[in-house]
């Protein structure tokens, strides 16, 4: 009896090594969130737009991002780019006034953006709130004068408080921006808005799309409003790098639009080369 009982152990011994030897392994566990992420990224573009108008006339621009994010969800960064926009403005409207007009102010070659703000996850629900500054160093007003007349201010210095909300669900992005003060310079635009609505969905491996359909609205400046499309793709090299283009086009009346006969609100192919570290 000793003996089979013996055997009945050894048997049933055998039988759990291979059981145990035969179940799966026990996934790893996740990687816990770091509770610090900094993000810095250069990148190349063949033009700097912004919501549809070029900021570079149709020339390439260097910028940089550095993007930190808290666990908790509260993030902060900075943005900075060459832009010529605003030296481009003064040219266009000494070329459009009579030779007796003077008119001082203008430059600013560099937009430097700073914003802060929350997001909250659920699931596949991202809600965010958060401010951004347009800061343009160097710019100030353009001030028109002419002889026997009061000075007349054509563009306030244009840095820029914004408010922005967002909601992202899976591929979609939805965003909501209000300008806190003048749009950019314009007068009287306290109070613009921008409203998007973004796609971004990988297809393939290292394949993305993205779309925007989005309606930039001035505030006592009507005929300034106009609508957004864009269409493009990005592919992830690795090791950081990225490559990718857009086309993107605006329904913006041209005449409001057009520096040194370019219209900066055209249709036009984007491209793109960016190093995140």
């Amino acid at each position: 009896m000793k003996k089979r009982l013996n055997l009945a152990a050894l048997t049933l011994a055998i039988v759990s090594t291979q059981a145990l030897a035969q179940a799966p392994a026990a996934a790893p566990a996740a990687p816990a969130t770091p509770e610090h992420t900094f993000a810095p990224k250069v990148s190349l573009y063949s033009e700097y737009e912004y919501r549809g108008i070029a900021q570079t006339a149709q020339k390439p621009a260097v910028q940089l991002n550095l993007d930190y994010t808290h666990s908790s969800g509260l993030y902060a960064g900075a943005f900075a780019s060459n832009v010529s926009w605003i030296g481009d403005t003064i040219k266009e409207i000494r070329l459009l006034n009579p030779p007796a007009s003077q008119f001082s102010g203008g430059s600013g070659s560099i937009e430097i953006d700073l914003f802060a703000g929350y997001k909250y996850t659920q699931g596949d629900l991202t809600l965010d709130i958060g401010y951004m500054r347009y800061e343009y160093p160097a710019s100030s007003a353009i001030i028109q004068s002419a002889s026997g007349r009061p000075q007349f201010t054509v563009l306030k210095k244009p840095n820029t408080d914004e408010l922005y909300l967002g909601a992202t669900y899976g591929p979609v992005n939805f965003k909501y921006s209000r300008t806190l003060s003048d749009a950019f310079g314009l007068v009287g635009t306290k109070g613009s808005t921008f409203v998007e609505l973004n796609l971004s969905k990988e297809i393939a491996p290292k394949w993305t799309i993205n779309g925007q359909l989005a309606r930039q609205t001035y505030k006592n400046f009507q005929d300034g409003n106009y609508t957004v499309y864009k269409l493009g793709a990005t592919y992830d090299i690795g090791d950081g790098w990225n490559a990718g283009g857009y086309v993107k086009d605006t329904n913006a009346d041209p005449t409001l639009y057009t520096y040194a006969g370019k219209d900066f609100s055209g249709a036009r192919l984007v491209v793109f080369a960016s190093k995140s570290f």
